[in-house]
């Protein structure tokens, strides 16, 4: 059904963040919703834009089946105020908000609509709570851009906390500054949910240098799975039930969160629009950069690149320099040197491998980098038919057993034993009860 329009505004921008995750299965859209009806029954005014996939997941789960998009309101067939639904404590859904990147491929005055009604829309709420799409497609790390705060659902499962690394990554790697929060989902117990954070943020601490936010953890319990099934989640039972409970512990943990967060001065659609503008932008920048035409430009254009070349150099002979910012400048570098692949490129990486010293890395650091040298080798020249590992010798694979063919019942080995004299080395010892024994020693 469509919803009421709120009719009281908030003077200030809404509190926005982004429930995602680097896979799915993690119950990502269930945590999206559990709060968002969370946060509206204590009397908030939120807004849930469900940009998982354009299947509107979100409304399904409270038994609420759209007829209408923002694919619709992105076509003309609409306004964005016919598209929400509206369900228990006056939650307010948008279905199909991953659509909102298709903005970018629309023209100036269609996607500048789209935006201001997007942007008039989000100032009506208190809360505006994006569920995002899982993995590292450009839809959802735009939508966790986006907003202030950015809170990744893992579970105990090793796959779950390598793709959360791997969005974390991605993310630090495009220029996101800010602090991801983990909140851990389907755990046996406290105990487990904070060993599993633990591991994550070790990870992210020696490869990404950043300490990460521990949000909680989510209880795994038949109640919240069947609430799945039933299209009633948990967040309308009674707040003494435990299921329901622990969503308004994450809610009192993400205002603790907020409060230490600056608000921010644009809202989700301005960033839309600014991404919009900047990719527009972009091709016409390129297509008009002007190639150096005169002997005299060229020798300009040495002397400039040399010139950065030695500023980098004399940056990072200063002193102690932030690893991501290391990593920031050198993947820049790469991706440049990258862009033209030639032979005089391959020369170029050839040589600078060479000139590394290698022989000052420890044995761990020289085992990875040897195993991720043999990863770039497959992807650049895969063999067709690699070698099959050697089957290791049969006698590692046996369980240890007594072998009375060579020695004999065990009696008699301890009766040998004590007639043995005391010097005897164990070689000759075993020889001898194999019966291998010639009488000579090594």
């Amino acid at each position: 059904m469509n919803a009421r329009e709120p009719v009281k505004h908030n003077p200030n921008q809404p509190r926005t963040m982004a429930i995602t995750g680097g896979k799915g299965g993690v119950g990502k859209t269930s945590v999206a919703l559990n709060l968002a009806l969370t946060l509206a029954r204590q009397d908030n005014r939120v807004l849930l834009l469900d940009g998982d996939t354009d299947l509107a997941n979100v409304s399904i789960m409270v038994g609420l089946y759209p007829r209408k998009t923002l694919a619709n309101v992105m076509a003309g067939e609409c306004r964005l105020e016919d598209i929400i639904l509206e369900t228990d404590y006056g939650l307010h859904i948008v279905p199909g908000a991953s659509g909102v990147q298709e903005c970018m491929d629309m023209g100036p005055t269609e996607s500048l609509r789209i935006l201001r009604a997007l942007y008039n829309l989000e100032n009506r709420y208190d809360y505006v709570i994006t569920d995002t799409a899982a993995g590292l497609q450009a839809a959802g790390l735009h939508m966790i851009a986006a907003t202030e705060l950015a809170c990744m659902v893992v579970t105990p499962d090793p796959a779950s906390l390598t793709d959360a690394f791997s969005l974390i990554k991605v993310l630090r790697r495009r220029g996101y500054n800010r602090i991801p929060s983990i909140l851990v989902n389907m755990a046996q117990g406290a105990s487990q949910a904070r060993s599993v954070f633990q591991r994550l943020d070790a990870a992210a601490q020696r490869h990404l240098g950043i300490s990460l936010h521990y949000m909680g953890g989510i209880w795994r319990d038949e109640t919240l799975r069947q609430s799945v099934l039933n299209q009633k989640p948990v967040a309308l039972l009674p707040v003494s039930d435990p299921s329901c409970r622990q969503f308004h512990t994450l809610a009192d943990m993400l205002d603790v969160r907020l409060s230490q967060l600056p608000r921010r001065k644009a809202g989700i659609a301005a960033y839309w629009h600014k991404v919009s503008k900047r990719g527009s932008e972009s091709p016409l920048k390129t297509v008009t950069k002007p190639e150096p035409e005169t002997e005299s430009e060229a020798h300009t254009l040495k002397d400039r690149c040399l010139q950065a070349v030695g500023e980098i150099e004399s940056v990072f002979n200063a002193g102690p320099i932030d690893p991501m910012l290391r990593y920031e400048a050198f993947t820049r570098l790469f991706a440049l040197l990258g862009s033209t692949l030639d032979s005089d490129a391959v020369e170029i990486v050839q040589t600078g491998l060479g000139s590394f010293q290698w022989e000052s890395l420890s044995p761990e650091r020289k085992n990875h980098l040897a195993i991720h040298l043999r990863e770039l080798a497959d992807q650049i020249s895969p063999l067709e038919h690699k070698a099959e590992p050697a089957e290791p010798p049969q006698s590692l694979l046996r369980e240890p057993f007594y072998d009375r063919i060579s020695f004999g019942e065990q009696d008699r080995l301890v009766r040998v034993l004590k007639e043995q004299p005391a010097d005897i080395s164990l070689d000759q010892l075993l020889r001898s009860l194999s019966g291998n024994d010639q009488g000579g020693s090594r």
